[in-house]
Order: structure tokens, then sequence, then C-alpha cells
């Protein structure tokens, strides 16, 4: 039985817990940086987010800071965000209601990617075809994610159909309806960019589908049925068995 004194909003802490835990297992945080967080209230502005400056190997449910997005004074407090993360996450939950969870990190081929004079993502497999007129490029990157350009970030992302936005010369930023939905796009984003990435290793000229099938590919994706619930649930049940400290 829990005993520990942050127990509100529970069941979304131990989802958010799990994915920061299986981000690190397969190698998408990078050091103590990046950062992950989900709105706890109807109009999206109190969001749980990561600690500063832990490990998400080892971020635990109880862990996780719960942040008010219309606070100003929210790092002056004792325990708060990295400020960098709180001028993105914060900015996002603020100026974009529908971007339930919000997952930002500097994984390597997502910001290989990023690092291209052309960032754009050809549908070359089913992976990269997910992401079809679904995502937009920041090509004007202004340096640390303070508060003026998490601003300029969120307001980038007024678009719910826009659900990755691959970040210029930084990284890539996934929104979502839930940690399931949010993680699951962000695992299969990062695996599509390097598909693409090692398809251009080869130097060989790239198959690209029509832009119909493309759409075609990504609608059906859209609407499969359970694939993201089904891969968090697998994930925890994971980490049940090899790591359940992520739930205390």
């Amino acid at each position: 039985m829990n005993t520990h004194p942050n127990m509100d909003h529970w069941a979304e802490r131990c989802d958010l817990a799990a994915a920061f835990r299986w981000a690190a297992k397969l190698g998408m945080h990078e050091a103590v940086a990046n950062h992950f967080s989900l709105s706890v209230n109807d109009d999206g502005t109190r969001f749980l987010m990561n600690p500063n400056q832990v490990h998400f190997s080892l971020v635990r449910a109880s862990d996780l800071l719960l942040i008010d997005a219309n606070d100003p004074a929210t790092l002056d407090r004792p325990d708060a965000p990295d400020p960098t993360a709180w001028g993105l996450h914060s900015s996002i939950h603020r100026l974009c209601p529908h971007a339930r969870c919000v997952m930002h990190t500097h994984s390597i081929f997502g910001t290989v990617l990023a690092s291209l004079a052309d960032s754009r993502l050809p549908p070359i497999d089913q992976n990269t075809a997910t992401f079809f007129n679904r995502y937009v490029i920041d090509d004007q990157f202004g340096g640390l994610a303070f508060e003026e350009e998490g601003m300029r970030c969120a307001s980038m992302l007024s678009n719910p159909a826009l659900k990755v936005m691959i970040m210029g010369n930084h990284g890539v930023l996934v929104i979502g309806s839930n940690v399931a939905d949010t993680f699951n796009r962000l695992y299969y984003f990062e695996r599509a960019a390097e598909t693409y990435i090692r398809a251009l290793q080869t130097g060989q000229v790239l198959r690209v589908l029509s832009d119909e099938i493309a759409e075609k590919t990504a609608r059906e994706l859209d609407n499969y049925p359970g694939q993201a619930d089904a891969h968090l649930s697998q994930i925890r049940r994971i980490l049940d068995r090899d790591a359940p400290d992520y739930a205390n």
C-alpha cells in the first residue's frame, strides 16, 4: 500500500512514471534533461511533470511535480522545475488545451532529422506515413526554451491536427490526449526518423509513397483500435515485474 503523501492523480502519475522509465530503457533520454508533462484538470493548466535534474530511469510516481501554468511564482518554489521545462511546458498547457500530454526529447534520430536543412519526413514506410501532414517543423530556433521561446513554440501547436513538432536544431516534441497516446506517438516517431535516416545513409533512391496512399495509411493508423493503450499496458506489466518502484 502506498503511504507517501503525494497520491493525488495516482493513476496518471503511474502512467507518466512508466513512460519516463521506458524512455530511458530505449535510450530516448538525455542525461538529466528533457521533460514529459500531463494535464490533470479540465482546462489543461494544472499538470504533472518530472522534477528538476532527476534521471528518467529513477523517476517515481510520487516524485512528479504538480504545477499550475498560471502561477508566475512557480520558479520560486523550493521544488521548482527546470526553468526551460517551465518555459516550454507551461506555455503549451496554457495556450493549447488540446495538448493534454506533452513529451519533449533530444532522442538521437529525431534530433538528427531536426538538424537537417530539410527536416521533412517523407512517407517511405508505414511508420513514416503515420505522420504524413501531422507534424510542424520549427525552423526558428531561438536558444534555450525559456518563457519567450516556449510561447513561440506553443503558438505553432494551435492546430490540433499537428501532433508532432520537429524542433529544428533542437529535438522533437509530441503531444497527445493522454500518456498512452503520446508515448506511443513518440515511440513511433523515433522509429520513423530512424528508418528515414538509415535509408538516407544507403545513398540509394528512396521509394516514396504517393500522397494519397500516405494519407490513407495515416488515417487508418489514426483510428487503429487500442494500440496505444495496449502498448503502455504492456510496458507497465514489464516494469511491474522488473522495476516496480516506478509506481511508488
